[in-house]
């Protein structure tokens, strides 16, 4: 079954990210295009910014900027074409292989915040491994099957955090005092307690970014 899935990715080499440092207010949005070629290093940008140099000269010093044209520029926003240099970190090829689609990406809170349509939970979990093995901090905030009517969100759990945390709940380990400890939560999904304490951390702060957490504010950690 189909998934839809709203993720936030950074990392210092992501597309742009430098530029986005480096102006602040600075808004910029990936235009859909009709190529599907993962090999693809050519992309259409829309960027918001009121100054015309001051934003092109970002867009010299970007080390992930080959190359830009400028497209069409209306006031304040302006449409490029730019070409990312080989050290640029993307997650579009790995999206392509699995068969899925970004359907919306944006920047925000210092990095990208991309809607992906995925085929399933498995096309996010090699999405997630490729992330981890590429350094890129990738925050699951949302998750829904498409299938469900209701649109019920996962509230940006993996599968494996929900049944973490669900048995360390279920087992008092969440009591104060508790009445079970790490390790024999973590015997119980036969893990070690490093494994554990770091999948039941992932999914207490994928939670908490899906539920109450404020994330027009600056991120601190």
């Amino acid at each position: 079954m189909s998934i839809t899935a709203k993720v936030h990715i950074e990392h210092e080499h992501l597309a742009l990210v430098p530029t986005l440092r480096r102006l602040d207010g600075v808004k910029i949005r990936v235009m859909t295009q009709g190529t599907t070629d993962p090999g693809s290093t050519y992309f259409p940008f829309l960027i918001e910014y009121d100054d015309p140099a001051e934003l092109e000269a970002a867009l010299e010093a970007d080390v992930t900027v080959e190359a830009f044209e400028l497209i069409d520029r209306t006031e304040d926003t302006a449409l490029y074409y730019i070409q990312h240099t080989p050290r640029t970190r993307l997650i579009s090829g790995i999206v392509t292989d699995e068969n899925g689609f970004l359907v919306h990406t944006e920047t925000k809170d210092g990095g990208w915040l991309v809607h992906l349509l995925l085929p399933d939970r498995s096309a996010l979990n090699s999405i997630w491994e490729y992330a981890i093995a590429n350094d890129i901090a990738l925050d699951i905030i949302e998750i829904y099957s498409n299938g469900d009517a209701s649109g019920q969100s996962s509230y940006g759990l993996t599968d494996e955090q929900r049944t973490a945390l669900r048995l360390a709940f279920s087992e008092g380990y969440f009591n104060e005092p508790r009445d079970i400890s790490l390790s024999e939560v973590a015997d119980r999904m036969d893990l070690s307690s490093t494994a554990m304490s770091g999948r039941l951390r992932r999914g207490m702060r994928n939670l908490i970014a899906a539920t109450i957490a404020d994330r027009d504010h600056e991120r601190t950690d």
